[in-house]
C-alpha cells in the first residue's frame, strides 16, 4: 500500500462507511436513471454497488422522486444491497426534505449545492431549512460547490473587491477563490445551524484539471473537513478517463482526497459501472487500495501478430471482474492477486515470475508452448486450443487454495507447485 501521508481530516460516518480521518479513500458513483423509476433505479444502484461503489448518489429533484426514495431503499434491502444512498438536492431540496420525511430518513447523506438553494435572502433561509432536517435526522451533509452553478452574489462581491485592488488578480483566480469561499462559508453556516463538524464533507468541482488541483490544494490548506474529489463533466471515453486520472492523481499523490468519483459521460446505453471501475483502478494503480486482481499484459509488437494473448488478457480480466462479487464474499485478500498475460518470450517469463500467476504465450513463429508460472516458479506448460480455459482453471484453483475464507476453507483445493 502507498506510503503517501494523507492530509489530516475529521472522520465522518455515513451509515457505517467511514470517510476521512485515517480511513481508506472511498469510491462513490451516481445513478443516471429517473429516480421515479423505483425498479430501474434500484437495479442500477445494485449494479454499481456490486461493481464496488461504496456510496451511491441519486437525484432527488421532484415530489415523485422524493416519494420513491424509501421504496428504492426497501427494494435494495430485500436484495441484500446495503450501500448508503446520498440524495442530490438542487433548488427545491428545502421543500422536499421537509415534505417527505421518509425520504429524509431513508437517505444516508444529503448533497447540497450552495449555489442552487435560492438567491439573496432566500439563500440562507433555504440552506438552513435543509440543515435543520439533517440535524433532526442526524445525517451528514456534503456541501458540493460546482463552478457551473456558483453563487453569483458571492462571485460578484469578490469580483468587485478584486477590481478595487491596486493590483487586481486575474478573473480565473478570483473564480477559484469564490469556489473555495463558498464551500467554507457554507460549512460555517451549517455548523451555526447545529450540524456537527464531523458531519460535513466538502467538494469543489470544476471541469478543468489545473483549476481543480489549485482549488483543492487551497481548500485542503484551509480546513480539516473530508474532501470529495471529482472532475465534473469530465467527458466521454478516453478523454474523461485521462482528464479525471490526471487531476485526481496529482491531488491523491499530495495526500488530498477522502472520497472520489469519476464523472464519465456514458456511451448511449453504456455501462454505468465504468466510472466505478476507473475510480478503483486509479486508487489501486497508485497503491492506495486493492479492489480486484490486476492483470498485467504486454502491448504487443511485431513478435506477437497472433491476437491470442490479447484475447486471453481480455477474457481473464472479464472473468475476474464477473467473479469478484462472489470472490469478495468468499475469499480474504483475493483483491491482492496479480496475474500476467504476456505475448512472447522476450519479457514474458520475467513478468510472469513477478506475478502470482503468469503465462507467457508464444510469439509469432515461436514454439507454440505457453509456460505457466506460479509464485515465481515454473508450474506447467500449456499447449493447443485449451490454453485459455486451462489457465482459468489454474486461476480458480490458486484462489481457492491461497485465499480461502471461513466459509470456503473446507472447500479449498491443495495447490502445490
Amino acid at each position: 500500500m502507498s506510503s503517501i501521508t494523507r492530509r489530516k481530516s475529521v472522520a465522518v460516518n455515513i451509515d457505517g462507511i467511514k470517510v476521512g480521518g485515517h480511513h481508506p479513500i472511498v469510491v462513490q458513483s451516481m445513478t443516471n436513471t429517473d429516480t421515479v423509476d423505483v425498479a430501474g433505479t434500484a437495479l442500477q444502484i445494485e449494479q454499481l454497488a456490486r461493481a464496488g461503489s461504496e456510496l451511491v448518489r441519486i437525484t432527488v429533484n421532484t415530489k415523485q422522486a422524493a416519494a420513491a426514495v424509501p421504496h428504492i431503499a426497501a427494494r435494495l434491502g430485500e436484495r441484500g444491497v446495503q450501500v448508503p444512498l446520498i440524495g442530490d438536492f438542487h433548488y427545491n431540496g428545502h421543500i422536499l426534505l421537509k415534505d417527505y420525511p421518509e425520504c429524509a430518513r431513508a437517505l444516508a447523506k444529503y448533497r447540497i449545492n450552495p449555489g442552487n438553494v435560492g438567491p439573496g435572502q432566500q439563500h440562507d433561509k433555504n440552506f438552513q431549512a435543509m440543515i435543520d432536517v439533517a440535524v433532526e435526522n442526524q445525517k451528514p451533509v456534503r456541501i458540493g460547490v460546482n463552478w457551473g452553478s456558483l453563487d453569483q452574489g458571492l462571485l460578484t462581491r469578490l469580483m468587485d473587491e478584486n477590481a478595487a485592488l491596486a493590483t487586481p488578480k486575474e478573473a480565473r483566480e478570483v473564480m477559484r477563490e469564490a469556489v473555495v469561499i463558498s464551500a467554507l462559508e457554507s460549512a460555517a453556516l451549517a455548523e451555526q445551524c447545529g450540524l456537527r463538524h464531523d458531519q460535513i464533507i466538502l467538494s469543489a468541482k470544476v471541469s478543468e484539471v489545473q483549476d481543480l488541483v489549485a482549488i483543492y490544494q487551497d481548500l485542503a490548506a484551509r480546513c480539516d473537513y473530508p474532501l470529495h474529489l471529482g472532475l465534473t463533466e469530465a467527458g466521454m471515453g478516453s478523454k474523461g478517463i485521462v482528464a479525471s486520472t490526471a487531476a485526481l492523481a496529482v491531488l491523491l499523490q499530495q495526500g488530498i482526497g477522502d472520497t472520489i468519483r469519476v464523472s464519465l459521460t456514458p456511451r448511449p446505453n453504456g455501462d454505468r459501472t465504468e466510472e466505478v471501475i476507473v475510480a478503483q483502478q486509479i486508487l489501486q494503480t497508485m497503491g492506495f487500495r486493492s479492489f480486484s486482481p490486476l492483470v498485467t499484459a504486454c502491448p504487443g509488437c511485431g513478435r506477437t501478430t497472433s491476437t491470442l494473448f490479447q484475447e486471453m488478457a481480455e477474457d481473464i480480466q472479464n472473468y475476474i471482474r464477473e467473479q469478484m462479487p462472489v470472490w469478495r464474499e468468499q475469499f480474504i485478500g483475493v483483491e491482492e492477486l496479480k496475474v500476467a498475460v504476456m505475448g512472447c518470450i522476450v519479457n514474458g517469463p520475467g513478468e510472469s515470475k513477478h506475478a502470482n500467476l503468469g503465462i507467457s504465450l508464444p510469439g509469432t513463429g515461436e514454439d507454440p508452448r505457453a509456460p505457466v508460472y506460479v509464485d515465481g516458479r515454473m508450474f506447467k506448460t500449456l499447449q493447443g486450443a485449451g490454453i485459455v480455459p486451462e489457465f482459468i482453471r489454474i486461476l480458480d484453483e490458486y484462489i481457492a487454495s491461497h485465499f480461502a475464507g471461513k466459509e470456503a476453507e473446507s472447500k479449498a483445493v491443495q495447490f502445490q507447485v
